[in-house]
C-alpha cells in the first residue's frame, strides 16, 4: 500500500485519530465517514494505493461545483480543527484479498503516527436478538482496551458491548494468529460450508482490520449498529454521532448549513433520484 500525498498539501502530526470505514450491510460506514468529511470541513490530502481493492473512479461526493476532482478507491481527508484523519473507502476488497488489506492499513496506521483508530461498520439485523425498542438504536462497540472487549469510556457513552466477541472463539483466535508476528500457531479459517452462527461476525472485514491494528499495538474501538438494505441514513447519523462522542467533537462546532450541526454531503441529494411528481396522486 502507497500513500500517495496531493500536490500542495502536507500531513498535519497533531491528527492522531483515524476513522475509517469496514464495508458491511447498507454501506453505514461509508456513509457515516461522508457525513463526517463533510461536517468537518476536511480536506482531502492525498490517497491510499492499495492493489487489494477493486478500481473505481467517480465524481467528488461532497463539492456542489465542478473542480475537476474525482473520487478514488481510498482516499485520506484530515480535520486539523478536530485534529482527526478519515479515510473513505469506496470499492470492496477483492476477494479473499481482506487480511492482506487489513495488513496493509494497520501499517499505515502504525506508519504515520496513529494513536486511536476508530472502525466503523453495521450488522445484519436478522442476527439481533433480544430486541429492546425502548432504548431507541443501539450503537454497539468492540474494543482492545480490555480483553474482553471491554472499555469504561464506551460504557460511559452508553454504547453496548458487542458481546459475541469472544477472543478464544476458533476465527477470532485465527485472525489474532495471522497478524501477531511472534504467534506459532498454524490455524485456518473455516470454508464457507463450515462456518457457524457463531463465525459471523468474525467474518466480516471489521474483524480483520480489529485484528490487525490490535497486534500493531494500537487502540482500536469498533462501532457497530444493525441495520437492514435500503434507506440508511438515519444509520449514517447514529455512527457518525457516536464517533463524535467517542472522540469528544461537538457537531455544534461542524460545517453545517444553519449555523453548525451536521453538514449533508452534496452526493446524497441524488443518492434515491427525483422525488415523486405529487400531482399524479
Amino acid at each position: 500500500m502507497e500513500f500517495v500525498i496531493e500536490e500542495g498539501k502536507r500531513v498535519h502530526e497533531e491528527c492522531s485519530t483515524l476513522i475509517l470505514p469496514a464495508l458491511s450491510i447498507g454501506n453505514v460506514g461509508q456513509l457515516a465517514v461522508d457525513l463526517l468529511v463533510s461536517s468537518t470541513g476536511a480536506e482531502r490530502v492525498g490517497y491510499l494505493d492499495d492493489p487489494n481493492l477493486l478500481p473505481c473512479v467517480g465524481n467528488d461526493a461532497y463539492g456542489s461545483l465542478p473542480c475537476g476532482e474525482i473520487a478514488l478507491p481510498l482516499e485520506v481527508y484530515e480535520s486539523s480543527s478536530t485534529a482527526t484523519t478519515l479515510a473513505q473507502q469506496r470499492s470492496p476488497v477483492a476477494k479473499g484479498m481482506m487480511i492482506k488489506f487489513a495488513e496493509n492499513i494497520a501499517e499505515f496506521a502504525a506508519s504515520s503516527g496513529k494513536k486511536h483508530v476508530i472502525v466503523l461498520s453495521s450488522l445484519d439485523f436478522q442476527r439481533l436478538h433480544n430486541l429492546d425498542m425502548s432504548r431507541g438504536p443501539l450503537v454497539y462497540y468492540l474494543s482492545n482496551a480490555e480483553s474482553g472487549g471491554r472499555d469504561d469510556h464506551c460504557e460511559r457513552l452508553g454504547f453496548g458491548r458487542l458481546n459475541e466477541y469472544d477472543a478464544e472463539g476458533r476465527c477470532w483466535k485465527y485472525l489474532s494468529s495471522v497478524f501477531e508476528e511472534n504467534s506459532k500457531e498454524e490455524l485456518t479459517f473455516p470454508s464457507e460450508d463450515e462456518l457457524e452462527d457463531i463465525d459471523y461476525y468474525p467474518s466480516l472485514p471489521f474483524a480483520a482490520l480489529f485484528s490487525a491494528f490490535k497486534a500493531r499495538g494500537l487502540k482500536v474501538t469498533c462501532l457497530l449498529c444493525y441495520c437492514s438494505e435500503g434507506d440508511n441514513i438515519p444509520d449514517a447519523f447514529l455512527l457518525a454521532e457516536a464517533a463524535s462522542k467517542l472522540t469528544g467533537l461537538s457537531p455544534d462546532k461542524f460545517h453545517g448549513e444553519e449555523g453548525g450541526k451536521w453538514q449533508v454531503p452534496y452526493s446524497w441529494k441524488s443518492m434515491y433520484g427525483a422525488p415523486p411528481d405529487m400531482s399524479m396522486f
